[in-house]
């Protein structure tokens, strides 16, 4: 993608009318230089750069909304997630930010999204920030030649520009507000840049499925023979770790769409949490994650050596390394996949009675979809002091405009036409609750996936969990019979009882409010 810098070309469609020195899809080693000039970033031993995201070290879903507007207000599942804006606000905001942007040096990358020539659209990302630009050149696509269309989608990224809330009708000095008419995303207050990516997959989240294309949140790769899995879960659950495989081909990390033909991602990069990465346990990532190009977030660096200590939390566990997916040997590069094989469910029970793997029949996989359950521990959140549980519908929630039926519904006519095995996969904790069991081993794993896959998995007896109604493997060659049979690493079989009855329990309740809420769900 060819470089440029100019001065007050280019924006004024965008309303920027006199910006400052205007920089247009600059290459990663002309942002190393702007970030480095300008205070942004270190460099980090190995050639990576390390930035920090200030007081939002993640998402700030109170403080996005969606413009309430006539032609897709019907369209959209309005609550606590998808709260609305007004027009006539939105453009008040709008017209503030752009007086803040006149004469400040920007950064413009013309990307794109939808790896299918069929949907590949280009977009914008226009930041005041030269690592956010780097950010976007990683994350989305980089077609080479760059398409010249219209942007279908702009996003306008001003950290520094913070709202007033007496006077611009926000919760706090920051805001993504998302206009699917006007095709635009404000962001101002924050400095996290996954708002960036995830303001992008909102919108595909509501445009795809108007063209039968089902939006997903889930990671996928490909074995040799082109035998595609697809990985569901929420942020700690695995999906890049376990898509990240060795003996496999990545398509993507994170965000894919599955069509009448297959399925493709979304993205061109991987946005990694690194919290605790071991060269040992996840060799691809860890490599990656250092190398020239890639932006860490809030990872602590050593003063002296500049060495990055993925295992300190001190700033916070939300520590994350955004690459390019050419930084990984093993990738998918056209980013195309067939029909799903092996479907997986992720989710890390932190209450330990949960099996490693259970086979899910449509209905169950509807089930846990519409649940897409986790579990938060001790430690990861101020006040949490023991395991909580915690729902987000289709494993995306606060990603999906739409109401959650509509995602579900998508799914179950995929896996009745295209019969992928689904299976529920727990990577948490066995052997107790978390601070008493201990975590699945990743080899364990690691395993079962791979058995699951190439369908050795379907040839093992199984038994019915007699509190959860699955099916789960009564053994397999070279996995402990106490993972496959859970109660089994509990001290005390009664207690193992209770606490899962009580878990069944509160999925019941969960997927009643989820049914019956009309889209309206708080947790994700």
């Amino acid at each position: 993608m060819q470089a440029h810098t100019s001065r007050h070309t280019g924006l004024k469609e965008h309303g920027i009318e006199r910006p400052g020195k205007v920089h247009w899809n600059l290459p990663p080693p002309a942002l190393y230089e702007k970030i480095l000039q300008r205070g942004e970033g270190q460099l980090s031993q190995g050639g990576a750069l390390v930035v920090r995201t200030g007081v939002h070290t993640g998402r700030s879903p109170r403080d996005r909304f969606i413009v309430r507007e006539p032609s897709t207000e019907d369209q959209i599942a309005w609550g606590a997630i998808n709260q609305p804006w007004e027009p006539e606000a939105f453009d008040l905001l709008h017209q503030k930010m752009l007086r803040y942007l006149e004469g400040r040096e920007l950064f413009v990358q013309d990307l794109a999204v939808c790896a299918h020539p069929s949907y590949r659209v280009p977009i914008r990302v226009i930041t005041e920030l030269a690592w956010h630009s780097l950010f976007a050149h990683n994350l989305f696509l980089r077609p080479e030649p760059p398409l010249h269309s219209p942007p279908f989608f702009t996003v306008i990224c001003a950290p520094h520009f913070q709202a007033v809330p007496e006077r611009d009708h926000t919760r706090s000095g920051t805001f993504i507000l998302i206009h699917l008419k006007k095709r635009l995303a404000l962001i101002g207050g924050t400095h996290y840049a996954g708002e960036i990516k995830k303001s992008i997959f909102s919108v595909l989240n509501f445009f795809l499925p108007a063209q039968g294309v089902f939006p997903m949140h889930c990671s996928a790769n490909a074995g040799a023979q082109g035998d595609v899995a697809l990985f569901f879960g929420l942020s700690g659950t695995g999906k890049t770790t376990l898509s990240t495989d060795a003996q496999r081909w990545l398509i993507g990390d994170d965000e894919h769409g599955w069509f009448e033909g297959g399925i493709f991602n979304f993205e061109g990069g991987c946005y990694a949490k690194v919290i605790g990465i071991r060269p040992e346990h996840e060799p691809e990532i860890y490599q990656a994650s250092l190398k020239f190009g890639t932006v860490l977030e809030n990872v602590v660096l050593d003063a002296d050596t500049r060495v990055p200590d993925f295992a300190s939390a001190a700033i916070t566990e939300n520590t994350r390394a955004a690459y390019p997916i050419t930084h990984l040997e093993r990738v998918v590069r056209e980013g195309l996949g067939g029909h799903p094989k092996a479907i997986f469910l992720l989710t890390y029970d932190a209450f330990g009675v949960l099996p490693p793997i259970a086979r899910l029949s449509i209905e169950q996989a509807i089930r846990y979809f519409l649940l897409g359950y986790t579990a938060k521990v001790a430690g990861t959140e101020r006040g949490v002091r023991e395991p909580q549980a915690t729902f987000s519908p289709c494993f995306g929630a606060p990603f999906l405009p739409r109401p959650p039926a509509v995602y579900a519904q998508m799914l179950r006519a995929r896996l009745e036409q295209h019969q992928a095995s689904v299976w529920l996969l727990n990577t948490g904790i066995t052997g107790g609750p978390f601070g008493v069991g201990q975590r699945i081993p990743l080899a364990q794993t690691r395993a079962l996936v791979r058995a699951a896959i190439d369908g050795t998995l379907e040839r093992a007896p199984f038994r019915e969990d007699p509190i959860f109604g699955l099916k789960v493997p009564a053994r397999y060659p070279g996995v402990r019979a106490d993972l496959l049979q859970p109660w089994r690493a509990w001290q005390n079989r009664q207690a193992y009882d209770e606490k899962a009855a009580s878990l069944a329990t509160l999925f019941e309740r969960e997927l009643k409010r989820v049914e019956t809420s009309e889209g309206e769900w708080a947790n994700g």
